[in-house]
């Protein structure tokens, strides 16, 4: 089987979500956890930092190949490097050809580290793509509108991702010291329920004023957003929850 590796472009990335759609439609559309071509088109776009319309483009570039109901860009040929990618992965099945495309979707990620809490919570949901609208794909949408937000387009932006510090970006001010920790947190409908990890809300209570809390909605049809400066101070009403969480562990003795 092909496998996604790092060198891989992100037009090839990009060209075969388009063939995964095309050739499985909406059986393709259910492996991955996705309810409509838009809400796919909308979080693999912004996941691999890519225009939404560059994943519908390149499956419909596929359509005239494959038994969907859509006729796709049937009056002209098949883009050589296009043909290329058909030609190395068609003959893998839908369970293979999902597992490429979730190996090269939040940067490798896999759905492992969703607790079993969260997995009960969300039964009959794929845990998969509710990772990415919740994680990799709403933080690229910041990244993307952040140059044009007003009040947050004079800072530089510092990935924070990866630091476990109870945000996702540190915006940083161009003349001083001081910084601005935007949490980010993604929902597929216009409504929904966020939630902060223990080290978020610690975040948000020590760095108060300083602390935006970024939501992106709707990836279901069109994302837009709406943010909030000092959260735990605002018009927002969190309430506390806890759970006891079961870790399940396996051993063996070598």
């Amino acid at each position: 089987m092909p496998l996604a590796t790092a060198q891989q472009s992100l037009r090839e990335k990009l060209i075969l979500a388009g063939l995964y759609l095309s050739k499985f439609d909406t059986a393709g559309l259910a492996k991955l956890g996705f309810q409509t071509f838009i809400e796919a088109f909308n979080v693999i776009g912004y996941e691999l930092g890519a225009k939404p319309a560059s994943v519908k483009n390149y499956r419909d570039e596929f359509d005239p190949l494959f038994p969907n109901p859509r006729q796709g860009w049937h009056k002209r040929p098949l883009r050589q490097y296009c043909l290329d990618v058909l030609q190395r992965y068609e003959t893998l099945d839908i369970e293979r050809f999902a597992g490429l495309v979730q190996s090269f979707l939040s940067d490798g990620a896999s759905v492992e580290g969703v607790t079993e809490a969260e997995a009960a919570e969300h039964e009959g949901d794929s845990m998969f793509a509710r990772r990415l609208i919740t994680g990799i794909a709403a933080e690229r949408y910041f990244q993307s509108v952040q140059p044009q937000i007003p009040e947050l387009q004079s800072y530089t932006v510092e990935d924070t991702t990866r630091w476990g510090c109870g945000y996702d970006f540190r915006l940083n001010a161009t003349n001083s010291d001081e910084f601005v920790a935007v949490e980010v947190k993604g929902l597929s409908e216009r409504t929904g329920n966020v939630s902060l990890t223990r080290k978020e809300h610690a975040a948000a209570v020590s760095l108060s004023s300083r602390f935006v809390l970024f939501v992106v909605k709707n990836f279901r049809e069109a994302p837009f957003h709406d943010f909030y400066w000092n959260p735990l101070d605002g018009a927002l009403k969190f309430s506390r929850r806890e759970r006891a969480v079961v870790q399940v562990s396996w051993l063996i003795a070598v």
